[in-house]
């Protein structure tokens, strides 16, 4: 019969898997199962660490990924050590760059590191025994003589073997010494909240690895990492980036939500149930309310992707809000009809002409170029008559009380100030 120290073994092996099941690395091998046997026989949970920096004032559903995985954990009884990287911002993450990111100033990024703060709180546990929240400037405020301490836990030779710095040397492209410095000070965080396990997507797998070297340095048994896909923005290619356009926010309101969610290519939503639908579902988090588990093969692609969009919008608004914002695309895109409710968008003629670029470019946050090139393509409707090319100019007693409508989803009901 086996033991009791096999079926510990056993346990954590059995843990281990499920909790990478959907990683893309659980590296080095066995340091999970390992990770899990110590701490049990510690008796305390797991401490799993995700470090975000606040470069940007809002998270979008690839940001996303890894916190499905972090709920996992808690899930699991274990506690998640959420790292605001105020300081590291500072810095700028060069994985992926091919030069220097510009640096934020201080109170841009305390604004963003608020705002990501409660938006990853809509997906973690908010319990205080499952999560722990961290800013990184609490240790990263060091003396020169503990800089130099960290400094001597790594080499010039182990920084260039980074895929992006390898490629940059080689290039005679310029590194600076600010971009070398980031993923020591990555690593120390590590050091500076004990983790067990670190998160992050595939391109921070050098950054999490080099946390371990940085953790054995300075005594502490080493991390064991899991690296996530990176999850594909609205245009099916290229990773979603606020910067690129492609982000699907996860505080978006429904109705925009949904519409993106509408705009994704067909083989893309295969990778959104995988990464963000299916993980909740085998963990039960949404009683089946939502549909998450529900079967979508033999769906259409448009009907499989109206299942994606309710379950998504669900998710993270609410079951009756989904439904709301389904019956609104089928309105508003699907028939072409405005919506039950249109917001209102007050304006102030000049020589009694009303300039729809610059009203459009104010109401929708896009360059007036962009709205000149919408009308001059007929994508612009006032009282659902089309604009020819060149109107950019309206009287406005013809555009007082109708509605504008601008791409197909856009709406706005114009009033004289």
């Amino acid at each position: 019969m086996p033991n009791a120290t096999d079926a510990a073994a056993e346990d954590a092996s059995r843990l281990a898997a499920e909790l990478a099941l959907g990683a893309v690395d659980s590296l080095p091998a066995g340091a999970l199962t390992e990770r899990l046997r110590a701490a049990r026989e510690q008796g305390r949970p797991l401490r799993v660490k995700l470090g975000i920096d606040p470069t940007a004032p809002d998270i979008h559903l690839g940001h996303a990924v890894v916190l499905v995985k972090l709920r996992q954990f808690q899930e699991a009884g274990h506690r998640v050590v959420l790292i605001i990287g105020d300081y590291t911002a500072r810095v700028g993450d060069p994985s992926g760059r091919s030069s220097l990111r510009p640096m934020l100033d201080e109170e841009q990024i305390e604004a963003n590191a608020a705002t990501f703060q409660e938006q990853a709180l809509k997906i973690l546990d908010r319990d205080p025994e499952r999560l722990e929240i961290r800013r990184n400037s609490e240790w990263l405020e060091m003396s020169m003589i503990e800089l130099l301490g960290l400094l001597r836990t790594t080499t010039a030779a182990q920084m260039l073997e980074r895929d992006d710095f390898a490629k940059r040397w080689t290039a005679r492209e310029p590194i600076s010494m600010l971009e070398l410095l980031y993923p020591l000070l990555q690593g120390y965080d590590s050091v500076a909240v004990a983790a067990d396990v670190e998160l992050g997507g595939t391109d921070q797998k050098f950054n999490l690895l080099l946390g371990r070297d940085i953790q054995r340095a300075y005594g502490q048994p080493e991390q064991a990492i899991l690296t996530m896909p990176i999850l594909v923005g609205t245009d099916g290619r290229r990773k979603m980036s606020k910067s690129l356009g492609n982000q699907i926010g996860i505080t978006d309101p429904p109705e925009e939500m949904y519409g993106k969610v509408m705009s994704i290519p067909d083989e893309a939503m295969a990778e959104y149930r995988r990464l963000l639908i299916e993980p909740r579902a085998r963990a039960g988090e949404d009683g089946d309310t939502t549909g998450l588990s529900r079967d979508t093969t033999g769906l259409s692609p448009r009907d499989a992707k109206h299942a994606l969009a309710r379950a998504l919008v669900a998710w993270l608004h609410s079951e009756a809000e989904a439904q709301a914002a389904e019956r609104h695309f089928d309105l508003v895109v699907v028939q072409g009809a405005a919506p039950e409710e249109v917001q209102e968008a007050s304006f102030a003629a000049e020589d009694g002409m009303l300039h729809l670029p610059g009203l459009i470019a104010e109401e929708f946050g896009i360059s007036r170029s962009e709205a000149r090139r919408l009308i001059d393509q007929g994508a612009v409707t006032l009282d659902e008559q089309p604009l020819a090319a060149g109107e950019h100019d309206v009287p406005s007693v013809r555009a007082d009380g109708k509605v504008l409508k601008v791409g197909r989803r856009r709406f706005r009901r114009l009033r004289t100030e």
